[in-house]
């Protein structure tokens, strides 16, 4: 059985720069380190001849085989529950598959919240965890009996003005300050817009109880996308000594702590993924030793990841269409920003496999660019890779979270199909690509477009 994430062999490693994530990576030395796609390049052209590039495709056997290994890490909390962040990937199809794991769904809008309930997702199996939220939002995850996680102290006013205060309600706690673990700086929750301070979180829950709340959950998100084993326990710390303390001074029944997200995957192939049995264990360690003597032996665990949960079973496919020597070697695929925008936006690294070239030497520099009229359409900048021929179909890694989902429609451009690529071999449309229809859809109110035939 393969490693619940994404295949990584490690040796040695030959780095270049690259403006993108800083680094690029080469497979020339005899002892490679290699980040291998889940499926071949005779499979991918076959999928390809049916459904054009660009589309995004999953791996079912490693989105079940993560989501058990999920649950096994945190099987000595019998409260457990994984909430999927939905906006990491919200295709139902996938969500439909971790719900058979017991996962729930953690939303963040009213959409989240629509597709979550259809899914047949009901009550506490639902998180809702939002900000700047708007009256709707906050009336229709009551009326599905969504758990409710407020951002921010003055919306306790809100809420109970809106529908008053349910019986389980959830804060997000901020302790300000520079989160860090050993010496190392991971975030600067201080600089953040998200959750209540200490003192508004005491004040806020004994308000709460006095208004009718019952059981109590807090949650935070001090830090996005690290890979390292003690994240979790360092910020299990930080909520359970809070928890204790907050119990102690308002007298409130905890009924859960959120740890949230921020569990990431391995982008580049030196990272050490991480290990979710080592992050249990030891999340499981701090439980005792501070739950423990306070009492609280019996508050669930929950989490909701996205990244961790979907990440690295998912690769954006495109084809190489041009080429172009200028100043500098550019491949133009058929994919660009509007298919995977956090290059672009984050300047994020996300491995590229030439398919059929895996072992061939990466003595290419390149630029990998999309289409978009911005210059920063690039998925690859000064990227040592195989030689690549227009035709080419190339395999970008790790885009199961925030890839799709993130997706626009600048210059006109339209969204990519989904496949779901099964434990059997075969392959599932999940998506369908969007049309020019689609696009225009918003304007059927009226005939100021005319005829859209292009006749």
């Amino acid at each position: 059985m393969r490693s619940p994430q994404a295949a990584v062999s490690t040796t040695s490693e030959k780095r270049d720069e690259d403006v993108t994530g800083g680094r690029s990576f080469c497979h020339i030395e005899e002892k490679k380190m290699k980040k291998l796609p889940f499926i071949t390049k005779e499979e991918l052209e076959k999928i390809a001849e049916k459904y054009p590039t660009p589309f995004h495709i999953y791996d079912e056997k490693g989105i079940r085989e993560n989501a058990k290994a999920v649950n096994e890490a945190f099987a000595w909390n019998k409260g457990f529950k994984e909430f999927f962040a939905v906006k990491a990937n919200p295709n139902p199809f996938l969500i439909k598959i971790l719900q058979e794991y017991g996962c729930g769904c953690d939303c963040s809008s009213l959409t989240e919240l629509m597709e979550a309930h259809a899914l047949g997702f009901s009550g506490e199996d639902i998180m809702f965890s939002s900000n700047a939220t708007p009256d709707n939002e906050f009336i229709y995850a009551n009326e599905i009996g969504a758990t409710i996680n407020l951002d921010d102290f003055t919306h306790i006013e809100v809420l109970d003005k809106l529908v008053g205060i349910p019986e389980t309600i959830s804060c997000r706690f901020n302790p300000g300050g520079l989160f860090k673990i050993s010496n190392s700086i991971m975030d600067n929750p201080g600089d953040a817009k998200y959750g209540f301070t200490k003192e508004q979180i005491i004040e806020g829950f004994k308000i709460l109880k006095s208004k009718g709340a019952k059981y109590f959950g807090i949650h935070a998100f001090l830090a996005s996308n690290t890979v390292t084993n003690d994240y979790y326990p360092t910020l299990a710390r930080t909520l359970f000594e809070t928890a204790v303390e907050l119990v102690r001074e308002t007298g409130v029944e905890l009924k859960f702590v959120n740890l949230s997200g921020g569990i990431g995957i391995a982008y580049t192939p030196d990272q050490m993924p991480n290990d979710i049995k080592v992050i249990g264990e030891s999340v499981h360690k701090v439980y005792d030793e501070i739950f423990g003597p306070a009492g609280l032996n019996d508050v669930a665990i929950y989490t909701e990841m996205g990244r961790f949960m979907m990440g690295p079973y998912g690769g954006l496919v495109t084809t190489a269409i041009r080429q172009k020597h200028t100043h500098k070697e550019y491949i133009g695929c058929d994919a660009c920003a509007v298919n995977l925008m956090r290059p672009a936006m984050y300047g994020a690294y996300h491995h590229i496999t030439v398919m059929g070239k895996e072992n061939a030497p990466c003595d290419h520099k390149y630029d990998v660019t999309g289409s978009l009229c911005e210059n920063n359409d690039k998925f690859a900048i000064d990227r040592m890779l195989p030689e690549i021929n227009v035709g080419d179909l190339l395999f970008i890694h790790d885009t199961g979270a925030h890839g799709f989902a993130m997706g626009y429609n600048y210059n006109g451009k339209l969204k990519s199909a989904e496949i779901l690529y099964h434990t059997d071999g075969s392959a599932q449309l999940i998506r369908r690509a969007e049309t020019p229809q689609d696009y225009f859809a918003t304007f059927d109110f009226c005939d100021v477009l005319g005829d859209l035939s292009g006749k």
